[in-house]
């Protein structure tokens, strides 16, 4: 396999807004009444920022063909899946990505839950902010290198969207990266420890992909209130 590579500059602006959406909330709504979630959710912020370690590990990897909804690389283990087949069959190479914000917010979610669920609840919005920001941070960097070369970039697709089972493509992405660099692994039931992590790939080409966003294949794209949230 090519060599991965491991980064860690990362400066997350996570703000109150995007700690209540991490925990499924509407902002308005709840700064509308009930200020003292509000609170919780600047507090969280706080302490937040002192308690992640931004970390992402990824490889670049040449695709050999696609066939049979099987994505064939040249030197590692195949991706399988429907929406594999759908959105990666222009691609000449992907991105293989984990990121995390490491062990320590998770470690302060559980210790704070039995005296302190709410504001527990609030720090954990925190980490899914965090982690998902740089998700979207790593994301960003890549499509602007890409287009400095003249290749367009997918949609980010992670294990667990409509037709890339959680069970199917998360093992797949592990097999292909060793995730272990940054701290992360796997369990018995595919999840990723530390909690506060995302794997996805991202697909390169020469010419476009087909338009879409990640919420157009989520498994919750009809019920979420929140898809197409910039």
């Amino acid at each position: 396999m090519t060599d991965q590579i491991v980064i860690r500059d990362f400066q997350l602006d996570i703000d109150a807004d995007m700690v209540l959406r991490g925990q499924g909330a509407d902002p308005a709504i709840i700064r509308a009444r009930k200020p003292r979630l509000v609170a919780m959710a600047e507090r969280a912020v706080q302490e937040g920022a002192n308690l992640i370690e931004p970390a992402v590990v990824y490889r670049f990897a040449p695709i050999e063909m696609m066939k049979h909804e099987r994505l064939i690389l040249a030197d590692g283990v195949p991706l399988t899946g429907s929406l594999i087949a759908q959105q990666l069959a222009p691609a000449r190479y992907l991105a293989l990505i984990v990121c995390t914000v490491g062990a320590a917010i998770g470690d302060r979610i559980a210790a704070l839950m039995p005296r302190d669920p709410a504001y527990a609840l609030a720090l954990d919005g925190y980490g899914s902010a965090a982690a998902e920001a740089l998700g979207t941070e790593v994301c960003a960097r890549m499509e602007q290198d890409a287009a400095r070369s003249g290749h367009c970039t997918s949609v980010p697709i992670n294990p667990g969207m409509v037709g890339w089972p959680v069970e199917v493509g998360q093992p797949q992405i592990f097999s292909n990266l060793d995730a272990a660099e940054i701290g992360v692994t796997l369990n018995d039931s595919a999840l990723m420890i530390p909690r506060k992590s995302i794997s996805l790939v991202l697909g390169f080409a020469p010419t476009p992909f087909a338009a879409g966003i990640p919420c157009d294949f989520c498994a919750l794209r009809n019920s979420c209130r929140y898809q197409h949230h910039a």
